[in-house]
């Protein structure tokens, strides 16, 4: 977990909701507030409003390692390294890179992300810089580092589970977002904090969930952190360790 004074910590809010008055932009504000409260410096990236294109493309380059095929990974790490990303990316990427704790805020959308949300992922996640080829979870570049998703959605909180008509939320329809995202790139990720049947509860009780979320992030150093796998655990290839006829090279 990040050791950085309380005065030097930086956090990063990520929104992605197209209303500016829904319950999941009232999170955003809430976490906003619980963390400078708690002596975080934090900054904010509405993508709806700022528009933010989601569209990965070669329009991404502003110089080609290879202009007659794209590879978009390789031309990430060409691009990074040159400075030659498109300026929206490259202030989102800048930001994260210099925060400690990312918190991106939604809501659920099919069991996932809503595709602005991924779109940001997929243009800022850079190769190189983020993850590649055994630079990945516990040695990933954003090692270190610390994120957390909030979310809210229609369903009732019994719907999921191991038993719940939906599965598991956090550690089924969210694990692409949980590991295979952050986790994977080397963040360090906490629980997630999830708003159940928001659309239908009464005003009361949406306060007394923003309440709820302002006191959990207001001690965040102590929220507990999702299980990842370990490379210490794993030789080149990504094989267990254990398994017969297998060591570590």
């Amino acid at each position: 977990m990040s050791t950085a004074g309380v005065e030097g910590k930086r956090a990063r809010i990520v929104l992605a909701h197209p209303e500016p008055r829904s319950f999941v932009a009232a999170m955003a504000d809430t976490a906003r507030t619980a963390l400078t409260h708690a002596g975080w410096r934090v900054t904010v990236s509405d993508l709806y409003r700022k528009r933010f294109n989601p569209v990965a493309s070669a329009a991404d380059f502003r110089n080609r390692s290879r202009p007659d095929y794209l590879v978009y990974p390789l031309e990430q790490r060409h691009a990074h390294a040159q400075g030659s990303l498109d300026p929206d990316i490259e202030e989102e990427v800048n930001a994260v890179l210099e925060s400690d704790l990312l918190i991106l805020v939604f809501p659920v959308f099919w069991f996932s992300t809503p595709a602005i949300l991924k779109g940001w992922i997929d243009r800022v996640f850079l190769s190189g810089a983020f993850y590649g080829g055994r630079r990945v979870y516990d040695r990933g570049g954003m090692t270190g580092k610390r994120a957390m998703i909030i979310t809210a959605l229609g369903g009732r909180e019994h719907m999921f589970g191991a038993h719940g008509i939906h599965g598991e939320l956090a550690g089924g329809m969210l694990r692409h977002l949980q590991q295979g995202t952050l986790g994977y790139v080397g963040f360090e990720v906490h629980e997630p904090f999830i708003a159940y049947h928001v659309p239908y509860i009464t005003q009361t009780e949406r306060k007394a969930m923003l309440e709820r979320l302002e006191t959990e992030l207001a001690a965040i150093d102590a929220r507990p952190l999702v299980s990842f796998p370990s490379l210490e655990n794993f030789d080149a290839q990504f094989r267990p360790l254990g398994e017969a006829g297998n060591t570590e090279d």
